[in-house]
């Protein structure tokens, strides 16, 4: 969990982590979460503060990140060398950072990706072997069981597909290998997009002190993101929490941990109400301009909606409510939905509004709820 932000990067199985990257803010201080194709441009891009791109020395980096972690941390430097050591630069990871972006799928398309028979009955299954946890952080939090379910049926297949990439090694290699494509135009993203790796890298010792980690066992995706709900170590630290009261926050081997953390990160990142609506359907009446806002963020009444054209197909009840307009490419023409405060919340996992829609309708799939058309 994704602040620009770094596209979403993890492949289709591994799609992508609770986080949206904040970018560095110097070369020493940085936090990709991920994911399936990502949509380009999906939001504005804050006033970012400079980057040095001066080329550095691998060893120079190195041994200044050494450093600097050590000092952020208060860890002994030959304790980081000794893991650092272990660590391999990995021409795969590269190779997959390195792949052209893929084309932007229409939601027909790309819905089916997520959404199969299959893997409603998994979540189907999933939740009731859960049940009784996953009450218990429905409850505490407000965040439905089948949403939770959702977000991990679609991450990592029900925990059946967490990574096996070494995540020291993933983070190594994209911290001081970050691939550069030569164009000169793409050179300060790039350079941000390193920084931000090797600031996760930090916070992985950070991590692995708290927790009682060992590193060089850790697996997950080619970009770092780790367990059941694919979290950067970034957002491991700053949400995730101790669901069983054993003193540990343990995504790997805990699923009251791992229930409890992405209730946490939708609570605490996504601002989720607790009974409020995710989407609804629309339409647009006939000759109105579809609204596509730079962000997802509901901010426009549904009288401001209806006054542009947009009408709820299903009744809003909440007060005051607000929404954003969402078009999707269907294989009957344009849909159109309105997404309120909880479907925003759930593109601060991952920054894609089909990814959004995909968990949300999974979740209405494994609660046993009609789905509409792709």
């Amino acid at each position: 969990m994704i602040r620009r932000a770094l596209a979403c990067c993890l492949t289709l199985g591994l799609v992508a982590c609770a986080t949206r990257p904040q970018e560095p803010v110097s070369s020493t201080s940085a936090t990709p979460p991920a994911s399936a194709p990502s949509e380009a441009a999906p939001e504005r891009k804050p006033d970012l503060p400079p980057v040095d791109l001066t080329p550095v020395p691998f060893e120079t980096a190195r041994a200044n990140f050494v450093r600097d972690t050590a000092a952020r941390y208060r860890l002994d430097p030959a304790y980081i060398e000794s893991v650092l050591a272990q660590a391999q630069i990995r021409e795969p990871i590269i190779a997959a950072m390195s792949r052209p972006a893929e084309r932007v799928k229409p939601w027909n398309e790309y819905r089916p990706m997520f959404i199969s028979q299959a893997r409603i009955d998994g979540g189907k299954a999933f939740l009731a072997e859960h049940r009784e946890q996953l009450l218990r952080v429905q409850e505490r939090s407000g965040v439905p069981a089948e949403v939770i379910v959702a977000i991990i049926g679609v991450e990592t297949s029900y925990g059946r597909n967490a990574g096996n990439h070494r995540v020291l090694d993933a983070l190594y290699t994209l911290a001081f290998k970050y691939p550069r494509s030569g164009d000169p135009e793409k050179l300060e993203r790039e350079v941000r997009r390193e920084l931000f790796f090797r600031d996760e890298l930090a916070k992985l010792f950070e991590l692995a002190a708290l927790e009682k980690l060992d590193i060089t066992t850790l697996k997950g995706s080619y970009a770092g993101a780790m367990g059941m709900g694919q979290f950067m170590p970034s957002s491991y630290l700053d949400y995730a929490v101790d669901g069983d009261g054993d003193g540990r926050r343990d995504l790997f081997g805990s699923f009251d941990d791992v229930f409890a953390s992405i209730a946490n990160y939708f609570v605490k990142k996504g601002g989720w109400v607790r009974g409020g609506t995710v989407a609804v359907p629309a339409t647009l009446d006939a000759g109105r301009e579809e609204l596509n806002p730079t962000d997802w963020t509901p901010n426009l009444t549904l009288d401001a909606l209806a006054a542009q054209g947009y009408r709820p197909l299903t009744p809003v009840t909440a007060a005051g409510a607000t929404a954003t307009p969402i078009t999707l490419e269907g294989s009957g023409g344009k849909q159109y939905w309105l997404g309120f405060q909880n479907y925003y919340a759930i593109t601060r996992y991952n920054l894609s509004r089909m990814y959004a829609m995909a968990v949300f309708q999974l979740s209405q799939a494994i609660a046993g709820r009609e789905l509409p058309p792709a």
